[in-house]
């Protein structure tokens, strides 16, 4: 799996992906794990990781990891987001909820990315060319540990945002590191996969991540798995009991 991820482009995986996909939902089908996101079923998902590999990451089916079906759970349980006839904006897009919210007929749903070829836009994060206070939510997911000026990028998603709107911004998040890690002087693919975790992070969050947020900004609140499921649905779901979603909101 990791030579996979590293050897081939993005791009080429998402068009690939299409074909496997029904093999592989075939292949794993049993009872043991759910995807919450489409409701189907599997003995057991692929393991997934640059660094370190993860249990039952990847539902072979839709390609979801942990973050994807935990924020879909928390769209659905947390939010009225799912029901509504609203503005989003999503960078970067998923491809499981890619084909999801393209069917969304309530929803003005606009991609943007610099690379992917789900991307309806492709802009620069820290120079978007969409006008002021244009969409209701963003979704920018695992997307700001890769970029060297994140705090420039987190002010263009508040400007882009409305006012009462709501940013979710999931990242690879150290709950126990008080300080975000960052050195611009470790250029290497594999110094960096040494230092951050992945060979194109720039940083590894701590704590703070809240507090930059904070200073674009946004109000915040941070609610985790636990705070979202019973453990029975943790273990089900192949969820990360202590994942944090960070939720940020434009006043």
């Amino acid at each position: 799996m990791k030579w996979l991820l590293n050897f081939f482009p993005r791009s080429w995986l998402i068009q690939w992906s299409y074909f496997f996909r029904p093999f592989l939902r075939w292949w794993f089908k049993g009872h043991q794990l759910t995807d919450p996101i489409d409701g189907s079923h599997y003995r057991k998902f692929l393991p997934y990781g640059y660094q370190n590999l993860r249990k039952n990451a990847l539902c072979p089916g839709t390609l979801s990891l942990e973050r994807h079906r935990l924020l879909w759970l928390y769209l659905k349980r947390n939010t009225s987001f799912l029901d509504r006839s609203i503005s989003v904006l999503h960078v970067a897009p998923e491809q499981i909820f890619f084909d999801l919210f393209k069917t969304f007929q309530h929803w003005t749903y606009t991609t943007t990315d610099l690379h992917s070829p789900l991307a309806d836009v492709r802009a620069d994060l820290c120079e978007l060319p969409m006008k002021d206070n244009s969409y209701d939510l963003i979704l920018c997911n695992h997307v700001l540990e890769h970029i060297v000026e994140d705090t420039k990028a987190m002010k263009e998603l508040y400007r882009v945002l409305k006012v009462g709107g709501t940013l979710i911004a999931q990242v690879p998040l150290e709950m126990d590191r008080s300080q975000t890690y960052e050195d611009f002087s470790i250029i290497d693919p594999e110094e960096r996969a040494k230092a951050f975790g992945q060979y194109d992070h720039v940083r590894v969050y701590g704590r703070d991540f809240f507090d930059r947020l904070k200073k674009a900004g946004f109000s915040m609140t941070s609610p985790t798995a636990q705070d979202i499921c019973p453990t029975d649905e943790i273990v089900r779901f192949a969820l990360l009991k202590d994942e944090v979603i960070p939720v940020a909101m434009k006043q």
